[in-house]
């Protein structure tokens, strides 16, 4: 591990800066808002220092994550308070109404444009983006990626027992949900009397589900030293010695999002503008690298899955075995998203390099107590080390 420390010392110094300026001197840095706009800011700033040339890409972003299910907690309430008004009228309008809202819901989690999206909030943000070319002709594209927003800190995130009731509680109240969509198109054709009192179970889901993405919102932003300031210090530190040792064949562009935690607006966006500019791309994708790992992610998702691509899954093994000094391992996330998610959908192959534990555990999620006073250059050191040999091995190849 010494020889590690050693061999990348300017760098793990250099991204301590980063991550110290975005948690300390910026600090909270919420969707859509001010204290987004300054670390972006300050991202741009740091790769025009470097000599590259960012652009500052705008978009608009919903401004919490938490207001699409609360619109559809609300809706399937209104769906139970509709059903028995009005006999088969009023419940086939309840049950075409809890259809829409559960659908909204599940492309919502599979970051799919639906109605409820359409609905919500809205504010300016904006991704920054370089681009780095290889010093011989470039043959692919690597997109390495790391947003700069933080999260609120609600209740269900402060300890693992609030984490795991969260994480079954989602489960339950989405299978209910989808049990109150069967029953009211039974209950219109039928007209069968029980059908009305057994949905109330989930009503009473709709109900929880509403008090805890309220709560939610109440709260207020982490300084997100691990989540996600080491990220976005990453794709800064990279492009620092990329520029003294270029890639032979490939053209990195580097990503630091805005709005991950409002469901990926910034890197659905990326995509969105770039993908018919990419040659060949593959996308490693960093998430709170500052007090664990080095770590990828095999598996993520809240309800609906997504699988990292099975050739970057056995580079990060083959690099995990040629270096046993990293301590690498797979792992995973119940739950949660990363932004592997959005170039997966679109056919881009991609993986997430994370500081997770091996069973998925997340040092500070969206806890207050995720300050820049956690962060462990042992960590630092075998993240970087991990992330260098993966870049150089995907050029080489």
């Amino acid at each position: 591990m010494q020889t590690t420390n050693n061999q990348f010392q300017h760098q793990i110094e250099v991204w301590l800066e980063h991550i110290r300026v975005l948690s300390v001197e910026i600090g909270p840095r919420g969707s859509t808002t001010d204290g987004e706009r300054k670390g972006s800011e300050y991202c741009r700033q740091t790769l025009e220092r470097i000599g590259l040339s960012p652009q500052v890409e705008p978009f608009k972003s919903a401004r919490s994550i938490f207001q699409p299910h609360l619109f559809a907690s609300i809706a399937m309430l209104a769906a139970f308070a509709i059903y028995p008004l009005f006999g088969r009228a009023s419940a086939a309008f309840a049950a075409l109404l809890a259809a829409i809202t559960l659908a909204s819901d599940l492309l919502e989690l599979s970051f799919r444009d639906n109605l409820i999206r359409r609905l919500v909030s809205k504010g300016p943000s904006q991704n920054i983006v370089a681009i780095f070319h290889p010093a011989s002709e470039p043959l692919h594209d690597l997109i390495l990626m790391g947003h700069v927003d933080s999260q609120r800190t609600p209740i269900i995130f402060t300890s693992k027992a609030w984490l795991a009731t969260y994480q079954n509680f989602t489960t339950v109240a989405f299978v209910g949900f989808a049990v109150q969509v069967l029953l009211y198109i039974l209950g219109a054709v039928t007209q069968w009397s029980w059908i009305w009192p057994l949905s109330a179970i989930s009503a009473l889901c709709a109900v929880l589900l509403a008090a805890m993405c309220l709560q939610a919102d109440s709260t207020p932003f982490t300084r997100g030293a691990n989540d996600n300031a080491t990220a976005a210090g990453l794709v800064l530190t990279l492009a620092e010695q990329m520029k003294t040792e270029p890639l032979e064949h490939t053209r990195i562009w580097l990503v630091c999002t805005g709005c991950e935690e409002t469901q990926h607006y910034g890197a659905i966006d990326f995509f969105r503008r770039h993908k018919t500019e990419l040659q060949h791309p593959k996308a490693l994708v960093f998430e709170m690298l500052g007090c664990g790992g080095p770590a990828w992610l095999i598996r993520e998702g809240i309800i609906v899955p997504f699988h990292a691509d099975q050739g970057l899954v056995r580079l990060a093994e083959q690099i995990s075995t040629d270096h046993p000094e990293l301590d690498g391992y797979p792992t995973h996330i119940t739950g949660g998203n990363t932004e592997m998610a959005d170039a997966l959908r679109l056919g881009i192959p991609a993986i997430t390099i994370t500081g997770l534990g091996p069973q998925g555990e997340a040092p500070y999620w969206h806890q207050v107590e995720d300050t820049f006073d956690k962060m462990d250059n042992n960590a630092l050191a075998r993240n970087y080390a991990f992330v260098w040999n993966m870049v150089q091995a995907l050029d080489k190849n």
